[in-house]
């Protein structure tokens, strides 16, 4: 009998069988179809519920003719909610059209047939079939620990103890329907439309049921019996060795009720397992192994391989499950590596062939002028030091050369130390801790990456700021809880290699002495060349060979570093960078990579000079580059949504060419990109004034620039005012220029004899000073000079032309001490359109040494040595009327 009906794709793996009801949810198209049939059919409609061979492929043979039971929509408040669908098997149909038909509309019509199931099965299968699904039922009834299930399966156990031949298949459905089955196996059963094949599936299929209950159920008491209260802890390790024996068992046996493919081979020829815990068991027996072959490569009789055998033999007596066992292997683990010299498996060192190259230097020299742009005194200072690690490092390989040639004597006090650590000190190539002292974002950082390109060596930066545990530094004792090698140890493990660069940033943030230890002090040893070959991690608990690593430290300020930390290592101060110096880094470094992290082209964006130092100049105040970069970034966004928009316009050409992108940025567009300019341009309209003199300072960005010095004379009773949030510092400098002025009160004209004091002559008045940015603290010793001036000035009524500007203490006697960041504050006089600059004599060195040339020649330097050169220089010759010199009175006997 054949028929014309809607089939039904059930997703893979699901199987409906004939007596069996199923819920599941459709699709939208396939519950519109299925309720399209309900609103035709009086009845409940019949669809066939076919099967999918695998998730992607065609249709199986085989299916259940079923009864729409239930067919639920989707509530209207959530269309995408999908349809419910109940079905009912009925009995069981083959297809007799093509399976490969397209399933994409989800109900296709195929002819199918009904089987006959007319028959009546044999005795034999019918008490074979009994037997198999009592057995089955009573025990899946007595390992149940439900009492709703257990009564369930007594009800169908005797159900099947009083079916009659003819019902057997009918109750093997149902039985097969409830149960746990293969996918596989189902199919093979919904495939027998005869009554006796079909007793004859369900009877295997039960067998095997009641196989695997039998087996689960004897692991669990085979594993229960060897338990007792000091094994509790192998209890998973006893139940995966009972499972692979009875894998094992089932392997061997090769019954026919066993089905699926057998496990295929792995790539070494053994049999790949088909279970995650033998996986897991495999690569642990790998990783163990691999530790083992570390610790026969370590160099023989030294202290780390004798700690390692040792930590090696207690590994194998403790047992797995053990926690100790746990702290071990993590140590090992831990121990094997870390690159230790003398060990085969410690990556080779390429360092000595590139400082073996006759180029070496010119090509350090190309790789420091590729990374970074200006800081020439920086990249002289660093070939200098790497000129000295090439030479050491030749000539220790020369001189290890030559002993292998002429066998040397033992030396009595070094024959028992280690031959790896002994050779590894022999070619020790000893240089000076390097720390570069800057700002933020003047490339300290990246000048230590250079270096280890420059040597070919790997690098590593390890970031101390806010470090406050010495543990950190050092590692934590094997003692405590989740303990571990400190930040050395894992930089050296992650480098691969005992001689990489490694950088310890922020070395002056670091944290102070405290209950936790003191970090500074763990650094001593490090840093130390003359001890560090032996350096003690606490976790490790063996000497440790810093002495290959190159150290380079870096740092903002020099005030919060230790002295004994500091005596360590050789200062490399980095000053701000000049606006030329900007603009070129700009174009060679900071455009293109925004450009490139922005998905723009060189070509599809130019930012003009004026641009360029506008940002400079109006949106950071910095030393370094990096507000400069995020400016940059900011027009270049600005830009790509522009270039964006221009590609996804409109397709008419007159729109296009209305709206035509631009790529080049002016100054004059800048506000509109990045918003009203943060910083004011300097005091270039600057007025000549009595009383008003500028001064050179450095702010805390380490930006140079102008400061005016105002001074103005009140009624009063001869006292000094000083305001501007001025630090005590500087605030004597204010009481000094003033004591100053009063001895030489009578020299400059301002009084008529020495005994007056020119705050209360011809009437009392009081002087008020002020440096404006009041929110900003000022101190320091370099104001002296200028405020000096400022009072002579409002005394005298003489004037300081607007375009000079000095820095410089004085002292009681009136002469003139040094000051700092001399290059810093020249740059900010020349950015000011400064034309003379007044500084003490003893900084003369400074500008000649870090000053560039193109803005030296663009100014006028007066270097004084006294307070009277400095007041001729500001004032000019002969402006101030000087009474002649007569005998000064130093002291009073």
């Amino acid at each position: 009998m054949s028929a014309t009906l809607p089939v039904l794709p059930l997703a893979h793996p699901l199987i409906l069988l004939p007596t069996g009801r199923v819920t599941l949810p459709v699709s939208r198209r396939i519950g519109e179809a299925l309720l399209h049939l309900v609103q035709q059919s009086e009845d409940q409609p019949i669809v066939a519920a076919v099967p999918l061979t695998s998730p992607d492929s065609s249709l199986y043979e085989w299916g259940t003719a079923s009864r729409i039971v239930r067919l639920i929509k989707p509530p209207v408040r959530n269309p995408k909610q999908p349809y419910l669908l109940s079905l009912n098997g009925v009995t069981r149909v083959r297809i007799v059209d093509d399976l490969s038909s397209d399933l994409s509309s989800g109900i296709v019509h195929l002819r199918v047939e009904y089987p006959t199931t007319d028959g009546v099965p044999s005795p034999e299968n019918v008490m074979k079939f009994k037997a198999a699904a009592l057995k089955l039922l009573n025990q899946l009834a007595r390992d149940t620990s439900q009492e709703a299930k257990r009564e369930s399966f007594n009800k169908v156990a005797a159900l099947v103890e009083e079916v009659s031949q003819v019902r057997a298949a009918w109750i093997a459905d149902v039985i097969l329907s409830s149960t746990n089955a293969e996918y596989q196996d189902k199919l093979d059963f919904l495939s027998a439309a005869n009554p006796d094949d079909r007793l004859s599936r369900a009877t295997a299929l039960f067998m095997k049921q009641s196989s695997i209950s039998e087996v689960s159920k004897r692991i669990a008491q085979s594993v229960d019996e060897s338990l007792s209260k000091q094994q509790k802890e192998f209890f998973l390790r006893q139940q995966l060795a009972a499972i692979q024996r009875e894998l094992s068992n089932l392997q061997r046996s090769s019954s026919p009720l066993t089905t699926g493919a057998p496990s295929s081979p792995s790539e070494d020829g053994r049999p790949r397992s088909a279970s995650e815990l033998d996986e897991d068991q495999q690569t642990e027996v790998d990783e163990l192994a691999d530790v083992k072959v570390k610790i026969e490569a370590m160099a023989k009789d030294s202290e780390e391989r004798k700690m390692a055998v040792r930590e090696w033999k207690r590994l194998k007596r403790i047992p797995q499950g053990s926690v100790e066992y746990g702290v071990i292997r993590n140590y090992l683990e831990w121990l094997v590596a870390i690159p230790w010299p003398g060990s085969s498996t410690t990556a080779p060192s390429t360092s000595l062939e590139t400082l073996r190259d006759r180029n070496f230097l010119k090509k350090t020299r190309q790789q420091l002028d590729a990374d970074h742009y200006g800081l020439e005194q920086i990249k002289k200072r660093l070939i200098e030091y790497l000129a000295v690690v090439r030479l050491k490092a030749l000539q220790a390989d020369r001189e290890t050369a030559e002993r292998a040639v002429v066998p040397q004597a033992v030396v009595p006090d070094t024959a028992s130390e280690d031959p790896a650590k002994a050779a590894s000190r022999r070619n020790t190539v000893k240089g000076p801790i390097l720390l570069f002292v800057g700002p933020p974002g003047t490339g300290k950082t990246s000048l230590g990456q250079s270096v280890a390109r420059a040597l070919d060596r790997p690098f590593q930066r390890i970031s101390l700021g806010g470090v406050r545990d010495e543990a950190e530094i050092r590692g934590h004792r094997r003692t405590y809880v989740a303990s571990g090698p400190g930040s050395i140890v894992q930089a050296l493990r992650k480098a691969g290699r005992s001689d990489p660069v490694i950088l310890l940033d922020e070395i002056d943030k670091i944290g102070q002495s405290n209950f936790h230890g003191d970090p500074a002090a763990a650094l001593l040893e490090v840093l130390d060349p003359e001890q560090n070959h032996t350096f003690n991690d606490h976790y490790i608990n063996v000497p440790i060979d810093l002495s290959q690593v190159l150290f380079i430290c870096t740092s903002n300020t020099l005030d919060t570093i230790s002295a004994p930390l500091l005596d360590r290592t050789e200062i490399v101060h980095l000053s701000g960078y000049t606006y030329d110096e900007k603009m070129h880094i700009a174009r060679q470094f900071l455009l293109p990579k925004q450009l490139k992290a922005n998905g723009l082209a060189p070509e599809q964006l130019t930012l003009t000079d004026s641009a360029l130092i506008h940002i400079a100049t109006h949106y950071t105040r910095e030393a370094g580059v990096r507000s400069l970069e995020r400016a940059i970034g900011g027009v270049v966004r600005y830009k790509a949504v522009e270039w964006a928009e221009h590609l996804d316009g409109p397709a008419d050409d007159a729109e296009k060419i209305a709206k035509q992108y631009k790529d080049v940025v002016e100054a004059d567009e800048l506000e509109a990109i990045l918003g009203i300019a943060r910083w004011d341009a300097e005091e270039n309209e600057r007025e000549e004034r009595r009383g008003v003199v500028y001064g050179l300072v450095v702010t805390s960005m380490g930006e140079g620039g102008i400061l005016p010095v105002e001074t103005i004379a009140v009624p009063g009773s001869g006292q000094l005012k000083l305001t501007g949030s001025l630090g005590d510092v500087i605030k004597e400098s204010g009481e000094l220029a003033l004591s100053w002025v009063k001895r030489h009160a009578y020299d400059l004209c301002i009084t008529t004899s020495r005994s007056q004091d020119p705050l209360k002559y011809p009437s009392g008045i009081n002087v008020h000073l002020h440096l404006p940015s009041g929110a900003v603290k000022k101190d320091g010793p370099s104001a002296g000079i200028a405020m000096t001036c400022a009072l002579v000035s409002l005394l005298t009524g003489a004037c300081v032309p607007p375009n000079i500007a000095m820095t410089g203490e004085i002292t009681l006697r009136g002469r003139v001490g040094a000051v700092g960041g001399i290059k810093e504050k020249v740059l900010g006089a020349h950015r000011a359109n400064i034309t003379k600059v007044i500084l003490p004599w003893t900084n003369r060195k400074d500008v000649e040494h870090d000053v560039p040339l193109e803005v030296r020649s663009a100014m006028q330097f007066a270097f004084v040595r006294t307070v009277e050169e400095a007041l001729e220089a500001a004032f000019g010759k002969g402006t101030l009327g000087w009474r002649p010199k007569d005998v000064l009175l130093e002291s009073r006997l």
